[in-house]
């Protein structure tokens, strides 16, 4: 399939590198994802450290191998083999982790109680919780990036387009963003969404009832998160601003500084800096802020350089 141009910038930090060619432009190591109050990181030796919750045996990913991205939930975590194959651990009383027989993926999303994966021919497969028509993807194609979110009862899923157009699946009126195009990255939340597009600047829309959707101001910005109730953007600069509800001072983040990648749990924000440390804040009702003593750069099985660098990926 021919597909538009399309750039999505990564961070690569010490040695780590993008794996492959199909799976995956989304693979980039180190990285850091949030569930709704778990966290989970590969680090730049490849392997996997994960903290928060594990009420449903959603951090028990230490006999995992050849992990190239995850994507946590609720109650359960997905991860992506550099083979293209899914495995997941946690809470599965929806289906959320029959991911076993998926094959080609190159990108994984999960949802509070669904998980959604892109394939390398640009089409979507999902399992979970359907309630709202989240998992009703089988008709979609030309994908080149997928999203998830919405609330444990309220999934969402967002596939981009190679023309940079959204189509939505779920609990969100897809009208809202009929218009939204040159979007490259889209973060989901509870009941809103904001899309990245190519010239740093961000739209939101759905429920702003918290404001959680006032980023017209925002600029200059390479990655947005999405808390239940917030939204995070990640400046070039490496500073990083946040909107919407902040009653867990989840959106305290003004004295960050020179942060690599951005992630948000439900009410929790984490931020990856360049020397593979990261902050938290926001609630901590699981210690899922008990992040303080990870280095995703830390590497155990070989020496690694220090330092970080932005790589723009342009694929055809």
């Amino acid at each position: 399939m021919k597909r538009l141009a399309w750039i999505m910038l990564m961070v690569m930090c010490g040695s780590g590198t993008v794996f492959g060619t199909s799976a995956s432009v989304f693979a980039v190591t180190p990285q850091i994802a949030a569930g709704d109050e778990h966290n989970v990181g590969i680090k730049a030796d490849g392997t996997l450290v994960a903290g928060g919750r594990n009420s449903q045996g959603q951090c028990d990913i230490d006999s995992w191998t050849d992990i190239i991205q995850v994507a946590p939930g609720y109650n359960h975590t997905l991860g992506l083999k550099s083979d293209g194959t899914v495995v997941a651990v946690g809470e599965n009383y929806f289906g959320q982790c029959d991911v076993g027989s998926w094959a080609g993926i190159v990108q994984v999303a999960a949802g509070d109680t669904h998980s959604v994966g892109l394939k390398s021919d640009g089409t979507v497969v999902a399992a979970g919780n359907n309630l709202h028509g989240q998992c009703n993807v089988d008709s979609w194609s030309d994908i080149i990036k997928i999203s998830a979110g919405g609330g444990y009862q309220d999934g969402i899923t967002v596939g981009i387009k190679s023309d940079t157009t959204l189509v939505v699946a779920g609990q969100f009126n897809p009208d809202l963003v009929a218009t939204w195009t040159d979007i490259r990255q889209v973060a989901v939340g509870r009941y809103h969404m904001a899309g990245l597009r190519s010239d740093g600047t961000v739209v939101a829309d759905g429920s702003n009832n918290y404001n959680q959707c006032d980023v017209d101001d925002w600029e200059d910005i390479t990655q947005v998160a999405a808390g239940n109730e917030h939204t995070v953007g990640l400046k070039s600069d490496g500073t990083v601003v946040a909107v919407g509800v902040n009653d867990w001072g989840n959106c305290d983040v003004e004295t960050w500084s020179d942060i690599i990648q951005i992630t948000a749990g439900s009410y929790h924000t984490v931020g990856l800096k360049s020397d593979g440390t990261l902050v938290a804040t926001g609630a901590d009702y699981d210690e899922q802020l008990d992040v303080g003593e990870w280095n995703l750069l830390a590497d155990d099985s070989s020496s690694s350089s220090s330092g970080c660098f932005v790589v723009t990926i342009s694929a055809e």
